[in-house]
């Protein structure tokens, strides 16, 4: 969206391709996963890690992924 609020087009761009109705049949509309909001107490070197390796943005995003691949790991791990 340019300044004025209004969405722009590039002119040469090229025109999608047309998925038709047989591609849209089998659609399926998902809601997106409710995140939860926690405020969370880290150590200065973990933080300082994941800073690092996002370059800057994008650190908590990369902290929520190895949180969840450790859950999906426990999970398929079974009980203790």
């Amino acid at each position: 969206m340019n300044d004025a609020g209004a969405l722009t087009k590039d002119p040469s761009a090229p025109a999608g391709d047309d998925l038709g109705p047989d591609f849209w049949a089998g659609a399926v509309v998902e809601q997106p996963a409710r995140l939860r909001s926690v405020h969370l107490k880290i150590d200065q070197d973990v933080f300082d890690f994941f800073r690092d390796e996002a370059g800057g943005k994008g650190h908590i995003t990369r902290m929520q992924n190895v949180l969840k691949a450790y859950a999906k790991a426990r999970r398929a791990a079974g009980p203790r």
